[in-house]
């Protein structure tokens, strides 16, 4: 039999090969969580102090004494000066490992009454209500951009499409708020996620509670929650179906900017020749010097199928486990960090693009022919008594004859909310300012929570 390399961890010795099997990619994960698994380690530290029965596990000094060095490790890790080794297997054992190296004794007695399970739920939650606000301030920039758009262009006529061929009368508004809407729709199911995320699971243990009687409700408090999570087994599993909601939800996001992408790349084809692409924003070809390539559109498309398909797997890989915490779970955290990037930077490039593209409205005037208001003709022949389908055949009979009509009029009959000639733009903006304020709110108590917490002023964590 051969010798395997082994390494001494906290929690035992482990094969050199199943170090590097289950803790080399989650490390890279681990280190977007440390400064989280810091503050809910502070929470733990002080529940662990106003312990009445046995009696307080830290003395107020000891208590002081950990919650600096917490600090001190989450402002180290900015820095780039601490390190998750291999051997720590994770970013919990990392910051055990420090707290026991730095305070002896008092840094060995944290992790009474917690389980790596409750550890790592929380420093999720904490992540995800940290960075949802700031995915809902992005959703809503790219929005204000398309709103901006939207009023610059608010009665320039474009030909409405469904299959891809000549419709109706719309505007350019009325195509860029109907993106709007889509976007604000997805800031609202993140909205709802932070909602659902906003429950503290500390205190649960590995899932099945601690023989200690730890103040939950005092836990989720002091870390900003608005309360635990009930059931201390959902509290460790529950992660599971939160992580792979907001993925699903993030996917969504990317939906709505690939059918945007979509129309610009089609709309900027020289057979349209709607929208007018800035050179700095496309790329050229190597062999066609006259190209201009929209790359970046085509990637946000690509990307929102990645987004997409990192939602279905995060449902497969929790679909059919048993109750009970899993390693399993693991692989989720991955999907959703890369998905959260994958969003906000496709946000930011298509506020890009929108901000300063052009738009050729002779072009999308010109690509109006009679057909276009064939719809308009029917209407009008009902609007005199005779019934709508007898029209519509009627209109469909003498295509070839009917005549030009002012696009311009058109559109202001169409005067329904939301519709070319009252796109009702306000209203969106409406939810924008909503939104914002939702964002704003909720970073301003999360923050505000946590510097109490600490101690200090955070995020931004003054010497």
């Amino acid at each position: 039999m051969s010798r395997r390399r082994r390494r001494t961890t906290l929690v035992g010795n482990v094969s050199q090969r199943v170090l590097e099997y289950t803790a080399a990619e989650d490390l890279l994960c681990d280190r977007e969580l440390l400064e989280y698994d810091c503050i809910g380690t502070a929470a733990h530290v002080r529940a662990l102090a106003r312990l009445r029965s046995p009696g307080p596990v830290f003395t107020p000094a000891e208590e002081k004494r950990l919650i600096s060095e917490l600090v001190c490790l989450m402002r180290r890790s900015r820095r780039g000066t601490f390190r998750i080794r291999r051997s720590d297997q994770d970013v919990h054992l990392a910051v055990e490992r420090e707290l026991s190296a730095r305070l002896g004794e008092v840094g060995r007695k944290v992790h009474l009454g917690r389980s790596r399970n409750d550890q790592v739920a929380v420093a999720l939650r904490l992540y995800i209500k940290d960075r949802i606000p700031e995915v809902v301030r992005q959703l809503n920039a790219t929005v204000g951009s398309l709103l901006g758009s939207a009023s610059r262009y608010r009665t320039t006529p474009m030909v409405g499409r469904t299959h891809m061929q000549r419709a109706m009368p719309s505007t350019v508004a009325v195509w860029l708020a109907s993106f709007s809407e889509g976007l604000l729709d997805d800031a609202q199911e993140l909205t709802d996620i932070y909602r659902a995320a906003d429950r503290c699971p500390l205190g649960a243990g590995a899932g099945y509670g601690v023989p200690l009687p730890i103040d939950r409700d005092y836990e989720a408090e002091i870390l900003g929650f608005r309360g635990p999570v009930v059931n201390v087994t959902y509290a460790v599993t529950g992660r599971a179906k939160l992580e792979a909601r907001l993925i699903s939800a993030l996917g969504r996001t990317m939906l709505t900017l690939s059918g945007l992408a979509t129309d610009l790349i089609i709309f900027a084809a020289p057979e349209f020749g709607y929208v007018v692409l800035p050179e700095d924003l496309c790329t050229g070809s190597s062999i066609m010097p006259q190209k201009h390539n929209p790359d970046v559109l085509e990637l946000v498309r690509a990307r929102s199928a990645v987004v997409l398909a990192a939602g279905q797997a995060a449902a497969e890989i929790v679909r059919g486990l048993p109750s009970g915490y899993q390693r399993d779970l693991q692989e989720i955290k991955p999907l959703l960090m890369d998905s959260l990037r994958t969003v906000e930077a496709s946000l930011h490039i298509m506020r890009l693009v929108i901000d300063e593209m052009r738009l050729d409205t002779k072009a999308m005037e010109d690509a109006f022919d009679p057909t276009v208001f064939a719809a308009d003709a029917a209407a009008d022949l009902a609007v005199e008594g005779i019934p709508f389908r007898d029209a519509y055949r009627s209109v469909k009979a003498r295509l070839a004859q009917l005549g030009g009509t002012d696009v311009r009029e058109s559109v202001k009959r169409r005067r329904s909310r939301g519709a070319p000639g009252n796109p009702d733009l306000k209203k969106l903006r409406d939810r924008v300012r909503a939104l914002e304020k939702w964002a704003d709110t909720q970073h301003r108590r999360f923050h505000a929570a946590i510097s109490s917490l600490l101690g200090v002023g955070y995020p931004g964590l003054p010497e």
